[in-house]
């Protein structure tokens, strides 16, 4: 069975917006990465090579606020617009099911492949404007 979480995206305070929710909901980061750590690294400024590319931090039992910084080349972020629904799902053919099918009519802005950090994923934008992001985590990585 699939899980959604919300994916934020922020213009360059991503760090201090979950400094700020740890603070508030309590737990600890599952998961912290930054720009620097991406195998095209070398073309970034040192700034933004330290700003994050993903965080993610568990809010109660079953849900896993996550987030990333939009670097300028990568355009302007807009309240109400800075925002993904990330869809994480059991299986490599579920993801692709999930994918296939939310892009029926929308547009692909990432095709679902393997990626650098180990995950099966994907991101497009469906028929209504809603925004996803779909992946599956392979079991050597969990």
């Amino acid at each position: 069975m699939p899980t959604i979480s919300p994916y934020l995206i922020f213009g360059g305070n991503t760090e201090q917006a979950f400094n700020f929710y740890k603070e508030v909901f309590g737990g600890d980061f599952l998961n912290v990465q930054r720009f620097k750590d991406i195998p095209d690294a070398g073309n970034l400024s040192p700034t933004q090579k330290e700003k994050l590319i993903h965080i993610a931090l568990p809010i109660g039992k079953a849900s896993t606020l996550m987030a990333g910084d939009a670097l300028e080349s990568m355009g302007n972020v807009s309240p109400g617009t800075n925002f993904h629904l990330c869809v994480e799902s059991d299986s490599k053919e579920e993801a692709d099911k999930i994918f296939n099918g939310l892009s029926v009519g929308g547009k692909n802005t990432m095709p679902i492949s393997d990626t650098f950090w180990g995950s099966y994923f994907g991101m497009l934008t469906d028929k209504f404007g809603i925004e996803w992001m779909v992946y599956y985590t392979y079991p050597q990585n969990k």
